[in-house]
């Protein structure tokens, strides 16, 4: 299938099917308004009143159903991760794993499985920014044969605690003060920093929070890892300790910090805009699964703890092993009741996969269910149609809120005779759900597993080593971003100290710029360093990148269509920028439809330029437009194609080299040239 073909048609699956008879549409030719009760409504503008001028009547039903229905719309936001945007596709597996695993899903070359993906952000409210300096949520809820199997990851390999008994503590911490419920959607605040140089257990997330990938260009172009140490359990009841691992096709790609900040001004949806956009226009976002596995026998031959989720295994001694891929294809139908209503817990899991004894996970797994029961006030949250396994489900759970399955059982226990002992247990041969028989010794305590989980600094210093200069420097300014931001004086110092232990070098900068004294100590003496953990060495693809197209009139046709074409048969994304909102004319009658103006559009909302100019009512008001967008697209190392009618707004002198800037000019190859800049993405070497 093409991908006109694509746009055209709507990917349809099992789950599909099953959402299809709940769909409903209110409008249409003949489509009579009712209330809920199904009467028709005779007048939805007015209330009813004793009197023309007179006071409202109790017996106006209508305006009590209407305005208690209203007063009734939201639920509980999520604690944690309130923002977010769901979209369905389907996972296929390369390979069986049935050596591994009993996992149905996983267990056959080719077998399809729908999905539900849900991305979000950690720290800001449901109306907060998309692109925040944050811990990005990536759900994946398998539609299998077995039931629902949830994969909950973060887009970072390790997380910000070591034990789930200190996950109010860091939420706290990073969430707006709690006297004036500032600042929203950032931890540039006194609390945050408080808690990561008192609780250091924090600092290797933190260090992948304030590095690029704390600032995703979009979601189409993150990792996701469940952090969790899992286990694959095989028929023989083998155990095998498994990390899962999701690579982005297009690879992992970062907005820069200033891109970021402009951007969540400008177009707070930026990343759910993006994510539509690819999936209307049939360039389906696409990730492999990876698995990274440890024998049993092999649980302590590692300088890191396999239970530690502070701690990544690295891929160059763990390697990963791709045995999937999930393709997004189709869009939500209504906001609420699928995205907002959906659930995901890391206690669905299905055969053939178990936890482990990571604290944190052991934690997680009682906890995500607890706090949906709250927010969304019923035990009956996986008969939610989104939730809904595509599976036959018997159990003896009953009523509670919105109970709309109607059980027509007498016997609603176990066991019993009166029906068989029905529904009846399943054995492991039937498909039931064993738990893994792991031995159990020693003495109830709260001790650490093991003496690594202090071991604070180590990993943290290999990620910093392992980062390129232009990486390095990045994150530097953005721990100082955060920091200038921090009141207390004994807090910047705290964590000055504290960030020598990754980098001395860091520490000193820090200090330098924070108004402190410089760090007593030096860093942890590890060389090691793993070339996995640079985005500098991920995939470099122009497909979906998007590319301001600044034009007027009079614009050479010729030119402009064969560039235009080459962008569109490389699925390179792009808008027409002009003065006004309907058509620009080239020179020889081409119309191009404009998409925005320079009103609406801003450089940092694009990954590239292309700069045609051209003629418009107002010339000079146009030139200072189009020098500030090709100002800030040079600022931030992004490629600019220059047409032969451009070359005006394109400001030369000895100080800059005009590292990916394409000139069209008495240049055949400019079309190949162009794309190929903007599969480069950012110009490092630029000045």
């Amino acid at each position: 299938m093409d991908k006109e073909d694509k746009r055209k048609k709507r990917p349809t699956d099992k789950k599909d099917e099953q959402l299809e008879k709940y769909r409903h549409k209110n409008t249409g030719p003949g489509k009579k308004m009712t209330d809920d009760n199904a009467v028709k409504v005779s007048n939805d503008e007015t209330i009813l009143k004793a009197g023309r001028r007179g006071p409202a009547l109790l017996q106006d039903f209508h305006y009590y159903k209407k305005i208690t229905s209203f007063t009734r719309e939201r639920i509980p936001e999520k604690v944690v991760h309130a923002r977010g945007f769901g979209v369905y596709g389907d996972f296929e597996a390369y390979k069986s794993l049935s050596h591994l695993t009993t996992a149905h899903f996983l267990n056959e070359a080719g077998r399809k499985t729908p999905v539900f993906t849900r991305f979000s952000t950690f720290q800001g409210s449901k109306g907060s920014k998309d692109t925040a300096v944050d811990i990005r949520g990536f759900a994946v809820k398998f539609y299998t044969q077995e039931g629902n199997h949830d994969m909950l990851s973060l887009q970072f390999p390790v997380f910000i605690v070591a034990d789930a008994m200190k996950f109010l503590d860091v939420v706290h911490a990073a969430k707006p003060n709690p006297v004036f419920e500032i600042p929203q959607a950032t931890t540039a605040h006194d609390n945050f920093w408080d808690y990561i140089a008192n609780n250091q257990e924090a600092t290797h997330m933190v260090t992948w929070l304030m590095s690029m990938r704390g600032r995703p260009r979009s979601w189409r172009m993150m990792a996701g890892w469940p952090i969790n140490t899992f286990r694959f359990v095989n028929e023989q009841g083998k155990s095998t300790f498994v990390r899962f691992k999701w690579e982005p096709k297009l690879g992992v790609h970062s907005l820069m910090l200033d891109e970021a900040n402009i951007i969540g001004g400008v177009d707070p949806d930026y990343h759910r805009r993006d994510m539509i956009e690819a999936v209307r226009k049939g360039v389906y976002p696409e990730y492999e699964l990876g698995i990274q596995m440890i024998p049993e026998e092999d649980e302590f031959k590692y300088d890191f703890d396999v239970l530690d989720d502070t701690k990544l295994w690295p891929e160059e001694v763990v390697p990963v092993e791709y045995i999937g891929k999930m393709t997004l294809n189709r869009l939500i139908d209504n906001f609420f009741a699928e995205e907002e209503q959906s659930v995901f817990d890391p206690a669905h899991v299905v055969p053939g996969i178990d936890f482990s004894n990571d604290p944190v996970l052991q934690g997680r797994a009682i906890a995500y269910r607890d706090t949906e029961l709250y927010r969304q006030h019923t035990a009956n949250i996986n008969s939610i149609p989104v939730n809904k396994p595509l599976v036959e489900r018997n159990f003896n759970f009953r009523d509670s809120y919105s109970r709309y399955r109607i059980d027509v059982d007498s016997v609603h226990y176990h066991n019993n005779s009166l029906a068989g002992n029905t529904p009846s247990e399943s054995s492991p041969e039937e498909g039931g759900y064993v738990h893994y028989s792991g031995k159990v010794d020693g003495h109830v305590t709260r001790e650490n597993p093991s003496d690594s989980f202090t071991d604070f600094f180590t990993q943290p210093r290999i990620f910093w080593n392992s980062l390129s200069a232009v990486e390095q420097q990045d994150l530097t300014v953005c721990l100082l971003f955060h920091l200038q931001n921090v009141q207390s004086e004994s807090v910047r110092q705290q964590n000055v100290d504290l960030w020598a232990n990754v980098d001395e070098g860091l520490g000193n900068e820090l200090a330098e710029n924070l108004g402190v004294n410089p760090p007593t100590g030096t860093n942890v003496p590890v060389d090691t360093s793993y070339p996995s953990l640079s985005q500098f060495n991920t995939p470099y693809l122009a497909e979906t990148q998007k590319v301001a197209v600044l034009i007027g009139n009079g614009f050479n046709d010729h030119e402009v269509n064969s560039t235009l074409n080459s962008l569109k048969q490389n699925d390179v994304f792009f808008e027409i920028v002009s003065e006004h909102l309907g058509f620009v004319t080239g020179a020889n009658g081409t119309r191009i439809k404009v998409d925005g103006t320079f009103i609406t559009k801003y450089a940092v909302l694009y990954d590239a330029l292309y700069v045609v100019g051209g003629n418009v009512d107002d010339q000079d008001k146009f030139a200072q437009d189009v020098y500030d967008f090709v100002f800030n697209a040079y600022r931030f190392y992004q490629p600019i194609g220059v047409a032969t009618t451009g070359e005006a707004y394109i400001k030369t002198s000895q100080q800059n080299n005009l590292a990916g800037v394409i000139f069209a000019k008495n240049n055949p190859n400019f079309g190949r040239e162009f794309i190929e800049a903007i599969a480069h993405q950012r110009f490092w070497n630029r000045t």
